[in-house]
């Protein structure tokens, strides 16, 4: 690891854990949460929840597991350059779809209508619940007992009546406050990652075309650039040629604007990154070629009619599974049963959210079918 700088967030000074409990002896606090994430039953759900593509579509279309290893990947190496702390990034990306539903956003969309008189349904706040409570794990807590750090870097949005309910991990958006720059590193490395992989993905299901993005300046550079350097290149090996500059290209600028925003505000301590305005940032010309990409990715890929056929089933399935368990909770396994859970919706929506793509599939056939 690269030396810290003094604004850096510090395990040996982390605002601490829900319960407390000894430091760790052979590891710092932030690789400790690391770990516990990797090891828990959540983060190996994510390997059968999808991105855009749902599960039984293809082996090759990224998982939220994939996807969640990507972040990691991109957000270290940011960390590398800017001299943050590397352990803290990781945990905060690996973490930080925990709580997403089967199904993408798709899921996400059906399980808040279900929610909606029940406190709604988001998945940044369902990822806190998971690491806060949902996890069973360990002897003396509920949850893995993540350090304030990560716990607040998984919450990258929160409504004021939601802050007002999660203690201090919530008091940043009561007081217009930053997290630190770790998570705003997570947060930017999470932007870069899914951007450019549906851009693979996309090209890989054929729902996208080459001369369709030939028509978006971030990936028309690029690809002009390696037309130009490699005129044989064809296939695949020009996508990921074409993809891993505009990343590059990405992670460059960022860093660059980023030391441009600290030289110009000169934090010294994490207190005062908390009280500036957010300094991890793209150029104001990349960040309109990103907005351009993303609108590009909704109307051409998220809005494909064969995403939208698949989108339809699975909000389907969210919805009248989430019906038929508060029509009759005797339908729920025991643990997820109001005598164990008191409130049926939201043990309802904990049990729907945690279900992987398959699982869900499995379970609308063994609630609705006779066959």
């Amino acid at each position: 690891m690269t030396e810290l700088k003094s604004y850096a967030a510090d395990p040996a000074a982390s605002l601490g854990r829900l319960h407390d409990e000894p430091a760790p002896s052979t590891r710092n606090h932030f690789q400790r949460d690391r770990d516990r994430i990797i090891h828990s039953s959540a983060f190996r759900r994510l390997e059968y929840k999808t991105q855009v593509f749902v599960n039984h579509e293809g082996d090759l279309f990224r998982t939220r597991l994939t996807h969640s290893l990507e972040v990691a990947q991109i957000g270290r190496a940011i960390a590398r350059n800017l001299g943050l702390h590397e352990d803290l990034i990781e945990a905060i990306a690996l973490a930080h779809d925990l709580g997403h539903t089967p199904f993408g956003h798709a899921g996400q969309d059906a399980l808040n209508d279900c929610m909606r008189e029940h406190g709604g349904f988001e998945h940044n706040l369902q990822s806190l619940r998971v690491v806060d409570h949902l996890e069973q794990r360990y002897a003396e807590f509920d949850g893995l007992n993540l350090t304030f750090e990560v716990r607040e870097g998984i919450l990258k949005h929160c409504s004021l009546s939601n802050a007002k309910m999660l203690g201090n991990v919530g008091e940043r958006f009561i007081q217009k406050t930053q997290p630190s720059l770790e998570a705003q590193v997570a947060n930017l490395a999470d932007e870069i990652a899914y951007n450019n992989h549906d851009v693979d993905d996309g090209l890989r299901s054929g729902l996208i075309t080459l001369d369709q993005l030939a028509e978006v300046r971030v990936f028309a550079e690029h690809l002009a650039v390696v037309r130009e350097k490699y005129p044989t290149l064809a296939g695949r090996r020009l996508i990921h040629e074409t993809v891993r500059r505009m990343i590059h290209t990405l992670v460059v600028d960022l860093c660059e604007q980023t030391n441009l925003n600290i030289a110009q505000h000169q934090p010294d301590t994490i207190d005062d990154i908390r009280h500036l305005p957010p300094l991890i940032a793209f150029s104001a010309s990349m960040q309109a070629q990103q907005l351009e990409l993303k609108r590009f990715l909704r109307t051409n890929l998220y809005q494909h009619y064969r995403v939208n056929r698949m989108t339809s089933k699975a909000k389907r399935i969210i919805r009248e599974l989430f019906g038929a368990f508060i029509n009759d909770a005797g339908l729920l396994p025991p643990e997820y049963q109001p005598i164990t859970r008191p409130d049926k919706a939201r043990a309802i929506a904990d049990y729907i959210a945690g279900m992987t793509d398959r699982y869900a599939i499995r379970e609308y056939q063994r609630v609705f079918s006779i066959i």
